[in-house]
């Protein structure tokens, strides 16, 4: 948000997802040739309950990376299908840490074994933001922002989110070309914004 302000936006901040913990037992990772972690929010539950020390660890994008104290692997294009790309073969015993609805692409190719640390909610405010321009950093919020019925145009930060936000029927001006905190404030600067 800092970024928008700093190029003369007028930034409104409006929770569109709530994330719940799900459980605080320990996570054992001793064991598995790679974690893999999709997200800000599983990198940081896991660690949190993580035991034991992983042997590699991939990260869909430098933020993830930076949420779990960093990473071995963080592919070039920050989705699953990059990760799987660059994520070497074959890959052995693999743990992937994410939330509950988790698109499971890279968990059913590699064949690794799932655990759940998070849920998230999907809020709905009880009167829509008064905006230009929404910016989008998740298909949760995507969601969110279609049920909320406001005709606010939006910049999506990848592929996946852009896709949810067109079928809850927000319309999508740009899609980050990096699916990171750069990419998002670019696709603002590019839209005019």
């Amino acid at each position: 948000m800092q970024r928008l302000v700093d190029l003369g936006h007028e930034a409104v901040v409006c929770p569109l997802v709530r994330v719940e913990p799900l459980g605080e037992e320990p996570v054992d990772v001793s064991g598995y040739d790679w974690v893999v972690v999709t997200s800000v929010n599983g990198a940081r539950e896991l660690r949190r309950r993580m035991l034991g020390a992983p042997a590699r660890v991939a990260a869909i994008g430098a933020a993830t990376a930076a949420a779990f104290g960093g990473a071995d692997l963080v592919p070039a294009v920050s989705t699953q299908e990059g990760l799987l790309a660059e994520l070497p073969r074959p890959a052995g015993r693999v743990l992937f840490a994410g939330a509950a609805g988790a698109r499971r692409l890279l968990a059913d190719e590699l064949g690794a074994e799932v655990v759940i640390l998070y849920r998230t909610h999907e809020l709905v405010p009880a009167e829509a933001p008064r905006a230009d321009l929404a910016v989008l950093a998740s298909p949760s919020a995507a969601r969110a922002l279609g049920r909320i019925g406001a005709a606010i145009p939006a910049v999506s930060i990848g592929p996946e989110t852009s896709a949810a936000a067109r079928v809850a029927g927000v319309e999508i001006l740009a899609e980050a070309t990096t699916h990171d905190l750069d990419g998002l404030v670019a696709a603002v600067v590019s839209v005019g914004g």
